[in-house]
């Protein structure tokens, strides 16, 4: 008789139950923005050189050429407004000694007199010129404004870039954010510095951890709050404008918290086993916050009780089982 009701036993695992911190959990879906994003342009519309000097998707450097124009009428215009600003300069002296005065002299001159005389001499035209020259030439290469990734770079060597469009974009995604929404009545439950968990679409199994930086004070028209949060892994796999789901983590002090697999249902009311004296007892329980593994148990259980968190599905109050490890 002895050998049948072991044999009759259930096997069941168990874990003791005790107040700690409970990590809350609010589920949002969000969009990847680079933490730097950089459109090039190109100032004027010159033929590309021979010389492209990257492609979408490299890495490139802080400082590190990107492409060219042909330079050939930029750097003429230079030298020509160079000339031009000398001649100037030359002329502006002419007439100061006209006025009786010497550059040596220009902080004596009278503004209105030195006015005149840059006027009489076209010095200030000249100047404009002259800078706007040295600007074009200068803006004549591209370079990468930060390191970072290069992206939507479809311009063709010896064509002219696309006017109004950029040349190519430099993306830094070594600190991307991601902006996300939560419901209004859950925005008494996060706070600026909160950790999240981040995990794409796209790549299965792959999650990147990161904190909120930013919510903003204000309530859309559908019951939304956008909220931006920093991932802080440079080795991360997120793209801008990647597609993630995120996962807003808190930690609450002083819960009593079971593993998901503890409860079952009964009659449609919340019940889980704890095991005592050979026994599986019967306990009827209320939950309350949940995450992705655990609830918190806000009435029914005490700490230190041995929960059956596996075996537990087809338990009766009181049958005789056998805790396994």
């Amino acid at each position: 008789m002895q050998t049948k009701l072991a044999e009759e036993q259930t096997t069941v695992k168990t874990v003791v139950i005790q107040k700690g911190n409970f990590a809350s959990e609010i589920l949002a879906n969000g969009t990847v923005s680079a933490g730097h994003k950089s459109d090039l342009y190109f100032q004027t519309n010159e033929v590309v050189v021979t010389n492209i000097y990257v492609r979408n998707g490299e890495r490139v450097a802080k400082g590190q050429k990107i492409a060219e124009l042909n330079l050939f009428k930029l750097t003429n215009a230079l030298q020509q407004a160079t000339d031009n600003f000398e001649k100037s300069k030359l002329e502006l002296q002419n007439v100061l000694i006209g006025l009786g005065y010497s550059l040596k002299d220009s902080l004596r001159v009278p503004r209105e007199t030195m006015r005149i005389a840059k006027t009489r001499s076209n010095y200030e035209q000249s100047r404009i010129q002259y800078e706007m020259s040295a600007y074009n030439l200068k803006n004549g290469v591209l370079y990468a404004p930060f390191s970072g990734v290069v992206a939507n770079l479809f311009s063709k060597e010896q064509n002219q870039p696309t006017s109004g469009q950029p040349f190519c974009t430099i993306v830094d995604n070594a600190s991307p954010e991601v902006i996300f929404q939560v419901l209004e009545n859950e925005l008494a439950m996060i706070s600026a510095g909160d950790k999240v968990v981040v995990s794409p679409f796209s790549v299965a199994g792959y999650s990147v951890a990161g904190k909120i930086v930013e919510i903003n004070p204000a309530v859309d028209k559908n019951g939304m709050v956008r909220v931006k949060a920093v991932v802080q892994s440079a080795t991360n796999k997120l793209f801008d404008g990647m597609n993630v789901n995120v996962r807003i983590q808190k930690a609450i002090s002083n819960q009593l918290v079971i593993p998901k697999k503890a409860l079952v249902l009964r009659t449609n009311r919340q019940v889980v086993f704890t095991y005592s004296n050979g026994k599986a007892m019967w306990n009827y329980v209320k939950t309350g916050l949940e995450n992705a593994t655990g609830f918190v148990i806000t009435e029914g259980l005490n700490d230190g009780d041995a929960v059956i968190y596996d075996g537990n599905v087809n338990l009766a109050h009181e049958a005789p089982v056998t805790v396994v490890k």
